[in-house]
Order: C-alpha cells, then sequence, then structure tokens
C-alpha cells in the first residue's frame, strides 16, 4: 500500500521545526483543552478550619473573613453590623423591625456559609491553631446572645418609661381640668381615665400599672373638688359621674373607690335641695331632693327631707303675716311642686301641708292686693280662690272683697276698707232696685254689708235718648210691670256698680254710684239705658251708658 502525508497537518519532533510544549494552530483550529486535573484531598485540618470559620462569622464580626484573609468580604459583615446597631439603638418600645432582623440573620448565615467555604480549601498561617479559633468563634456567640438579652432588656425599660410617660399625661390632664367647672373640663377627666385604665389593664404587670390605683385616688379627689369645698350643687354632676365609672373601669383597679362616691352624693343631694327651698320657678330642691329619695331611700339624709320640707312650710306660712304676703305665695307654690316631684311613699303627709300652705297663702295675697289699691289684682286672685276652695270658710269673705274690689276699680272710694267679716246688726232699711233696661242687670254693692243682685230684662222697655228723659220717664210707664229687686241694708254708706248682663251689647257702659242710706227711709232705684245720639252735635259719640235714676 502507498502511504501519503495528508497536507496541512503540521508534525513536531525532531526536525519538524516546532517547539515541544507550544501550541500551534493550523487552518482556524485549536485543539480542546486539556481537562483540569482531579481535584485532591483537602489540606489537613480543613474541616476544622470551615467550622472556625463559619463560627467567627456567626458573631457579626467579620472573623471568619479575616481568618482566611479575605478583608472585602469582612468588611461586608461590618457594614451589615454597623447598620443594624445604627437602626437598633437606642432601645426603642417598638423594636427592631421583623424584616431587618430576619435580613441580617440571613446574611449571618450567609457569611458564615462563604467563610466555612473559603476555610476549606485554604491554608491559614501557621501560629493560628484551628481549633482556638473554632473556640474563639463559640466564645464569640456569646457577644450576639448577650446582646440581644441586653437590648430586650433595655427595650423593655423604653416600654415602661413610655407607660410611666402616659401616666404623666394622665396626670397633667387631671390638673388642667381641676382648674376648670366640671361642665368644661369633663372630657379631660374623661380622657385620663382612659390613660389610667389602659395601663391599669392593658398593662398589669409594668412599673405605671402599679402606680395607677394611688393616681386614681388623686384623680377622684381632683373630680369631687367641689364637694370638699361644700359646693353641693355644684358637686352633684362630679360626683354622679364617678359613681358611673365602675360600669367602664374594672372594679378590681378601683378597689375601695368604686363604692366611695354614694355618702359625699346623697349629702350634696341634700345640701343642695335644701339649699334651695323657698325658691321660686324650677329652682325649688325637689329635683335633688327627689333624686337623693329614689337613690338613696334608706340613707341618712333621705331621712331627714320630710322634716326638712315640712319646716320650709311652716315657715313660709308664718311669712304670710309679713309685708309680702304674695312673694311667699309663690315660694309655697314652689314648694307645693318641689312635693310634687318627691315619691310620695317617702312623704306622705307633706302634699296636704304644702296644699294647705298655698291655700292660706292665695288668700292673704288677695286682701294684701286689696289693701294696696291692686283692685284688679284683687279681684283676679280672691275670685279664684272662692272658685278654686269651695269648702273654705273663708270663701264667702273672698267673694266680698272681689265685689269690692270690682266696684272700686271704676269708684276707689269703694275700697277705702276691707268689707267687714260678720254682718252688722240694728235696723235694716229697704232698698227697691228696678230695671227698665232692654238687657239683663247685675248690681254690685258694698258698704256696711257687700253683696250682689241680679235683675232680668224688661221686655218692651227701650233706650232713652237722654239722661233727661231717663231720669224723667224710666220705670214711671203706667200698667208696666219692671223685674224687681229688694235688698234689706242696715244704715251707712254704700257703692254701688250697675253692671251690664251678658246678653247686652258691648256698647253699653257700666255705671258705679254711690249713696248713704239712713234710718227711716225706704229707697227706690231704677236702671235704665241711655241711647247717645251718634250724630248730635252737642255730644260725643258715647258707648250707650247703663244708669240709675235717682234715688227716692
Amino acid at each position: 500500500m502507498e502511504s501519503r502525508d495528508q497536507p496541512g497537518m503540521p508534525e513536531s519532533g525532531p526536525g519538524s521545526g516546532q517547539e515541544p510544549g507550544v501550541e500551534y494552530t493550523w487552518g482556524g483550529f485549536q485543539p480542546p483543552p486539556a481537562a483540569p486535573p482531579a481535584a485532591g484531598p483537602p489540606p489537613p485540618g480543613a474541616a476544622t478550619r470551615a467550622v472556625a470559620a463559619g463560627l467567627l462569622n456567626l458573631s457579626g464580626l467579620g472573623l471568619g473573613h479575616v481568618l482566611v484573609s479575605n478583608w472585602r468580604r469582612a468588611a461586608v459583615s461590618w457594614a451589615a453590623t454597623a447598620v443594624f446597631l445604627l437602626v437598633a439603638l437606642p432601645a426603642d418600645p417598638d423594636g427592631v423591625p421583623a424584616a431587618l432582623v430576619a435580613a441580617y440573620l440571613l446574611l449571618l448565615v450567609l457569611a458564615a456559609a462563604d467563610a466555612a467555604r473559603i476555610a476549606w480549601r485554604a491554608e491559614t498561617v501557621r501560629w493560628l491553631r484551628p481549633v482556638l479559633a473554632g473556640a474563639l468563634g463559640l466564645l464569640l456567640l456569646a457577644v450576639p446572645v448577650a446582646g440581644t438579652f441586653a437590648y430586650g432588656s433595655a427595650r423593655d425599660e423604653a416600654v415602661e418609661q413610655e407607660l410611666l410617660g402616659r401616666l404623666e399625661e394622665g396626670d397633667d390632664l387631671v390638673a388642667k381640668a381641676a382648674k376648670s367647672p366640671f361642665a368644661l373640663s369633663k372630657a379631660d377627666y374623661g380622657h385620663a381615665l382612659t390613660l389610667y385604665r389602659e395601663l391599669g389593664e392593658d398593662h398589669p404587670g409594668s412599673r405605671a400599672a402599679a402606680l395607677v390605683p394611688e393616681h386614681l385616688e388623686a384623680y377622684y379627689a381632683a373630680v369631687a373638688t367641689p364637694y370638699s369645698a361644700k359646693q353641693h350643687c355644684e358637686a352633684i354632676g362630679p360626683l354622679t359621674y364617678l359613681r358611673t365609672l365602675p360600669r367602664t373601669v374594672d372594679r378590681k383597679l378601683l378597689g375601695d373607690l368604686a363604692g366611695y362616691p354614694d355618702t359625699p352624693l346623697a349629702e350634696s343631694l341634700y345640701g343642695c335641695g335644701v339649699s334651695r327651698l323657698g325658691g321660686t320657678g324650677t329652682s325649688t330642691g325637689g329635683e335633688e331632693l327627689g333624686t337623693l329619695l329614689r337613690t338613696f331611700p334608706e340613707s341618712s339624709q333621705a331621712g331627714q327631707v320630710g322634716p326638712a320640707v315640712s319646716a320650709t312650710i311652716r315657715q313660709q306660712v308664718a311669712g304670710l303675716k309679713g309685708a309680702e304676703p304674695c312673694t311667699v305665695t309663690e315660694q309655697l307654690r314652689g314648694t307645693r311642686t318641689l312635693v310634687a316631684e318627691l315619691p310620695e311613699t317617702s312623704v306622705p303627709t307633706l302634699e296636704r301641708q304644702a296644699e294647705a300652705g298655698v291655700r292660706d297663702g292665695v288668700f292673704a295675697c288677695g286682701v294684701d292686693e286689696f289693701k294696696d289699691k291692686e283692685f284688679t289684682e284683687a279681684w283676679t286672685t280672691l275670685t279664684d280662690f272662692a272658685d278654686t276652695y269651695k269648702d273654705d270658710g273663708r270663701r264667702q269673705q273672698a267673694r266680698n272683697i272681689a265685689i269690692a274690689a270690682e266696684i272700686a276699680e271704676d269708684r276707689p272710694a269703694a275700697g277705702k276698707r276691707l268689707p267687714p267679716v260678720g254682718r252688722p246688726g240694728g235696723a235694716r232699711m229697704e232698698l227697691v232696685i228696678s230695671n227698665d233696661a232692654p238687657n239683663d242687670v247685675e248690681v254690685l254693692y258694698t258698704g256696711p254689708v257687700t253683696g250682689t243682685v241680679k235683675l232680668k230684662a224688661c221686655g218692651g222697655c227701650e233706650r232713652y235718648g237722654s239722661e233727661a228723659a231717663g231720669a224723667a220717664s224710666a220705670c214711671k210707664a203706667s200698667g208696666a210691670s219692671y223685674p224687681k229687686a229688694k235688698l234689706r241694708l242696715p244704715a251707712g254708706e254704700y257703692h254701688f256698680l250697675y253692671k251690664r248682663g251678658a246678653d247686652a251689647t258691648t256698647a253699653v257702659d257700666n255705671y258705679t254710684s254711690g249713696s248713704k242710706v239712713a234710718p227711716g227711709y225706704t229707697y227706690t232705684s231704677c236702671t235704665y239705658v241711655v241711647e247717645r245720639d251718634e250724630f248730635g252735635l252737642d255730644l260725643p259719640t258715647l258707648p250707650d251708658l247703663l244708669k240709675p235714676a235717682s234715688a227716692s
């Protein structure tokens, strides 16, 4: 066979012109590289060095990388630890964010694994003993562990300081609220209580929680300041508020304070109510005393309500003999209103006593108004008395004074003195009053005796065109029958009011007159209506006039 050299294939060896160990390419191709030599066994003590390097890096000081002389990676550990400490210190009540802690721990584990991997193959300087390095790594692990415990303690202290700050905030609110009336400071008191309650109930083991009972005592004392100052009316609101706190605050936290407001509140309700006895309008004390009787019926203060109100009524009734009986009557009305607000079972006799006091007051007030020439007011007061108290022995006298007052409104002389209570004795004179008016007439009279008489309308009677015509012709028509009334009166000076009846038009005016009744005479009087001429030149346009004819 014939062999041929293939072109393009270089030869090596002696005489080939190529140096041994030098690579040449031919035709743009390069032979594949030689396979790497097989990995040999790790250096002696590699496992010990790897463990030591990993332990040294777990401390966060980067000493594992220092062991293998990898300063750049050691610097990464130093930087990470520095950032972590900057964020974590000083200790905060909220602690370090969990994400940051997890990231830092992951970094330490990765750094430890990296240092162990490098130390597995690397040789260390001869003077550094791997076992000693591992022991040092274990010892340095105490640094983060101790730091963790120290940080936890510092964080707990930070929490304590924050809770003590809340306690101080509550104290400041209480001090501020104590300077203002309770109605204006109630919100501050409520906020302070919320802080105390949260400290005591949500942080029971804290130093601040241990101080809460002491501060609650100061809180109660501040709210109850009006009571301490004996301002009973002002103390009712704050003490009522304190009494509601056991509904929202744990009784274990309040302790004896839970029942504290009861006695002060009972005292304040009594003191305020009694101080308002005798007042008028809405400030009579009834609301406070009623609340006392309903809320603390068994208290000693509740037992004092009846005697106190009864004494007030007696004092007011005695005051009716003074200069201002009408004012005292209003006070008695206020006391009656107070009694009506009290539980009837607690003070069963006070209602009758108060009502009797008001009755005496109304009569005394009407008499005083008459004496003071306030005739319209006296008529209203005593008419109301007579209509209201029909079984009272003074009813007739009240009606007589009211009649005199009504006459005196137009004829003041009728109000010079009160009508006598009794009827005088002696001879009686007869007064016959006839009615020549086309409407009913009521005649009121007062003098030695007081009374009233009514006359029916005169059928067929008409108005007179002038006073002269009426005086000349009234009650004198032959064959006419005029309504009449006969009065038997003792001698003396009398005042009369001729008052139109209900069927008269409003154009008819009432008329008053006076006369003396002397013994030995019979008197007659005739009433008639004078119609004024609306178009007369000598008289102004006036209403019709009801008047009596001359008496004889």
